[in-house]
């Protein structure tokens, strides 16, 4: 149902992306990288948090980190990442293929500034093992994004 989701979202939205599956379901994050010829950064994670009772999408690059000084300034207050359960409740999406396209409930969705680092990155498409090759602005674009700067860079120790 969620490949689905994000397929009748793109084609509605962006019928030119098209929506890359592979035949297993994506590995971790360098061999995901490896097998789309990218680096790790490329590879756009979809995260769901909840700040009291209000729940968020924020989709950043793969090797970046939420810094939760940042998350907190920016979103005023404490986050808590949502469980696989509720996640696929809120968006229609399974843990490896969580996106911010095609979601059953109307989340905010943010994309952080490490995303604008690549020409090009590939957010899930609502499966294990899919996704969507797409300019970070685009992406934004697609799916009324808001950017915000809550990731420490990725070389940051």
């Amino acid at each position: 149902m969620s490949l689905l989701t994000a397929r009748s979202f793109l084609a509605e939205y962006a019928p030119d992306l098209k929506i890359i599956e592979l035949e297993d379901n994506a590995p971790s994050l360098q061999p995901a990288a490896d097998i789309h010829g990218v680096e790790p950064g490329q590879i756009a994670r979809s995260l769901v948090y909840k700040i009291g009772e209000n729940p968020l999408m924020i989709v950043v690059s793969g090797d970046a980190q939420i810094d939760n000084t940042r998350f907190k300034d920016v979103f005023g207050g404490e986050a808590t990442l949502l469980d696989d359960e509720t996640v696929m409740e809120l968006t229609s999406h399974p843990a490896g293929g969580v996106c911010p396209f095609g979601l059953t409930a109307d989340l905010p969705v943010y994309c952080d500034k490490s995303l604008q680092h690549f020409d090009e990155v590939l957010p899930a498409a609502g499966s294990p093992g899919s996704a969507v090759r797409v300019c970070p602005s685009r992406l934004a674009e697609l799916v009324k994004a808001e950017w915000v700067d809550v990731c420490s860079p990725a070389d940051a120790s």
